[in-house]
């Protein structure tokens, strides 16, 4: 079947269904209040939503902890914490999510993410008039400030209150158990064949400072970079940390190294280390789980149960 021009009959009917649908998500004029979110954009929301649609899981898992979950409505294929958030109506990807499962659920919210969600994707709804407030959270700080601020957007700034305080008494604890000891180098390894690994600002890279580590790969100026085997074996790493979801191909990768006699401090005394993904690369509610897990591979049985 041949594709069709933008000029073709069908090609029309979508983008005329499209703005159709549009229509029903428009807000009406009011005493509207005004919203800025974290890219800097301005939201206007006549009242607390009770329509959400959420494009990443680190949202929803957010508004389930404000216990807005009535309200959430769409999430994305990759929305499955907690499980009941599996059985909400799916509108895609993050990275490519439909527009029209969006708006055939005539949501007076969209929640969307500079982590992970496409810049393309967010003008999109704007331009179709679809109220979509971004958050930006690229450190735990940032984080916490998230959670703050959607609790103000969909009336729920108490649960939020609570919420963001308990998480933060729950990180000043972990970062004092921490305090005065060594803080040995560590090698992150979201993958092993080539080597990816967190640069300068992304999320891990403060969870493993809080943590009490020093990433070698810290001060690298994009969010992923790839390190070269010769790099890693210069910067000496003492701790290996990996994301349980890829236990198996960085076993497989570590054990390549070995093969061609690449012996880094981490692998001479066993300090290779997996934790659970979702915790460190997910910036919603569940990051002090994963600040916790990266403090007790970093420094072993030294911190409190």
């Amino acid at each position: 079947m041949r594709a069709e021009k933008d000029g073709t009959p069908g090609t029309r009917l979508r983008r005329v269904a499209v703005l159709f649908l549009a229509l029903f998500v428009v807000a009406e004029t009011g005493h509207a209040r005004i919203f800025k979110d974290m890219a800097g954009l301005q939201v206007s929301l006549e009242r607390p939503p009770a329509r959400i649609v959420s494009l990443a899981p680190s949202l929803t898992e957010t508004i389930y902890a404000l216990g807005a979950q009535e309200s959430l409505v769409g999430v994305t294929t990759l929305c499955d914490y907690p499980p009941e958030a599996r059985r909400k109506a799916k509108v895609g990807g993050m990275v490519n999510p439909s527009l029209e499962a969006i708006l055939r659920l005539r949501p007076d919210l969209v929640l969307a993410t500079t982590e992970g969600n496409r810049g393309e994707t967010i003008a999109e709804l704007t331009r179709l008039g679809v109220p979509t407030y971004v958050v930006s959270p690229k450190s735990l700080a940032g984080v916490l400030e998230s959670v703050r601020r959607i609790g103000e957007l969909i009336g729920r700034e108490e649960t939020a209150g609570r919420v963001v305080a308990d998480l933060a008494r729950r990180r000043d604890r972990i970062v004092e158990a921490t305090r005065g000891r060594p803080t040995p180098t560590v090698l992150y390894l979201v993958w092993a064949d080539p080597a990816i690994v967190p640069g300068r600002d992304t999320l891990i890279a403060d969870l493993i400072h809080l943590a009490g580590g020093a990433s070698v790969s810290a001060e690298e100026r994009i969010d992923w970079p790839r390190l070269s085997l010769e790099e890693i074996v210069a910067r000496a790493p003492e701790v290996i940390i990996t994301p349980i979801h890829n236990v198996a191909h960085v076993d497989d990768g570590l054990r390549r190294w070995r093969e061609q006699k690449i012996f880094v401090p981490a692998l001479r005394t066993g300090r290779v280390h997996a934790v659970d993904g979702d915790l460190v690369h997910r910036p919603g509610p569940r990051v002090v789980d994963g600040l916790d897990a990266l403090a007790r591979a970093i420094h072993g049985g030294a911190l409190p149960p």
